[in-house]
């Protein structure tokens, strides 16, 4: 996530040479693409970290520093 940030809230993915924007919301691909296994691994990881997202959006949209988020294991 970055400060000053577009809605709708989303984070950003990359897994080699792909990068991909994904709504936090819905976990809908906004913007590029991924690998079919590398997109199902993304999306298990923010499902289940869909509110620590949210937290964190939020903070990003105040110019706070978001906290730390257990990365894909």
């Amino acid at each position: 996530m970055f400060f000053n940030e577009h809605s709708p809230p989303h984070f950003h993915a990359e897994y080699g040479e792909y990068k991909a924007v994904i709504n936090i919301q819905t976990l809908e691909v906004m913007d590029g693409k991924m690998s079919r296994r590398a997109l199902e691994l993304v999306l298990d990881w923010a499902e289940l970290h869909q509110a620590e997202l949210m937290e964190d959006w939020d903070l990003c949209r105040k110019h706070i520093e978001p906290h730390p988020i257990e990365p894909l294991q």
